[in-house]
């Protein structure tokens, strides 16, 4: 295939923003933030499920000081009625005497009952703590997913800028290779892993960096200005330049 030397070095120009479009491409799918926020993610989620275990085991604990405090008021009334009954010496003596046995039985389980609700209430002291711990915890992290997610949208704002804008300036440059070599060059391009031309520099090849041998030299050196070069080991199309050493 014949193109014009300036549509050859059209073709180079062309490369260098592919290329750019490439990199940025990379660049926002590399961001760190996207690591940062996936951490902070996975922290969320995690620290979620905590959350609601802690809520539930506080909530049962709760339950737990409801019945235990029902318990203690149970025996109190129960000792109460007794007390009056006593006091006011209703009954037999055997049945006064009965009633001075069962309140001293009930003294015994009030303080029985009121040692169980102490450790209830510790213990709900000590869930209440470990809520707050992963509330404060999830609320962190919600806060450092939003500065991350605002860090994120602001470098692929970033990003998008310049890609369109480079998109655009391609737009403009393809048009200018014509139809034949455009065609060559996105083929070559597709094959060789969005390198597709390459300026010959000092007998190197852009492409893959390798010394052009004495038979290539030759070849090129002897070439019509406006004939395509290949490189024979990347396959690149190669440009020459007054940079070549020709």
């Amino acid at each position: 295939m014949n193109a014009d030397l300036a549509k050859q070095w059209r073709m180079l120009d062309l490369q260098a923003l592919d290329t750019r479009l490439t990199q940025l491409a990379h660049k926002k799918r590399t961001l760190p933030v996207l690591a940062e926020l996936e951490t902070a993610t996975k922290q969320q989620a995690e620290l979620f499920e905590e959350v609601v275990l802690a809520r539930t085991a506080a909530q049962d604990v709760e339950r737990e000081i409801t019945k235990a405090e029902d318990a203690v008021q149970l025996v109190r009334d129960r000792a109460a009625r007794n007390q009056q009954r006593l006091d006011a010496g209703q009954g037999s003596p055997k049945d006064l005497q009965g009633m001075q046995h069962e309140l001293e039985t009930l003294a015994r389980r009030q303080a029985e009952l009121e040692d169980e609700e102490l450790a209830v209430m510790e213990r709900a002291e000590e869930l209440r703590a470990t809520l707050a711990r992963r509330e404060a915890q999830k609320a962190e992290v919600d806060e450092k997913i939003v500065s991350l997610t605002n860090q994120r949208d602001e470098a692929i704002a970033e990003i998008d800028k310049e890609s369109n804008s480079v998109a655009a300036q391609r737009d403009q440059v393809a048009p200018g290779l014509g139809a034949d070599l455009l065609g060559l060059y996105e083929k070559v391009r597709e094959q060789c892993g969005g390198l597709a031309a390459a300026a010959l520099t000092q007998r190197r090849c852009g492409g893959c960096g390798l010394e052009l041998n004495a038979s290539e030299l030759a070849r090129f050196r002897n070439a019509p200005e406006n004939e395509i070069l290949r490189c024979e080991d990347c396959r690149r199309i190669v440009v020459r330049t007054s940079e070549s050493g020709l």
